[in-house]
């Protein structure tokens, strides 16, 4: 009768601390913040222009390393992604870029922007990588 006791009054404890926990996720990945000196992303339709040509999007430095990516278009529309910069500092960061950055490209090429979702496992790649495609995207229809 004591043992019983003691684990459901344990197991109860376990379950309203698991509970009052609130969900991690980096401030710089929280809606509506930004890290500093990083400008805001901003909209461009496709076909809002008529731009041709590789356009390089800025080095965005991120918690594993820079991410930098190159954009081609032709007539306004997006039809490769290069990643010129992606974290590789160890073998887990080789991993995460193998496994994300080709996600990352096709959400991009099916989305006709930088508006894409993330990878999980992979936010900071992943913010990196929309950061520098918005910068490249910018410049093209500057």
């Amino acid at each position: 009768m004591r043992r019983a006791l003691l684990a459901t009054s344990g197991a109860s404890a376990l379950v309203v601390t698991l509970l009052a926990l609130k969900p991690h996720q980096p401030p710089a990945l929280q809606a509506g913040s930004r890290s500093p000196g990083t400008p805001a992303p901003t909209s461009s339709a496709s076909g809002a222009s008529t731009s041709t040509g590789t356009f390089t999007g800025d080095t965005v430095q991120t918690r594993y390393g820079p991410v930098q990516v190159a954009v081609t278009l032709v007539k306004g529309r997006i039809t490769a992604v290069k990643v010129l910069q992606a974290p590789d500092r160890n073998g887990r960061d080789q991993q995460i870029a193998a496994y994300a950055l080709p996600r990352l490209t096709q959400e991009a090429l099916g989305a006709q922007s930088a508006h894409i979702d993330a990878v999980s496992g992979a936010s900071y790649t992943s913010q990196g990588y929309t950061q520098s495609l918005q910068s490249a995207l910018d410049q093209a229809h500057a």
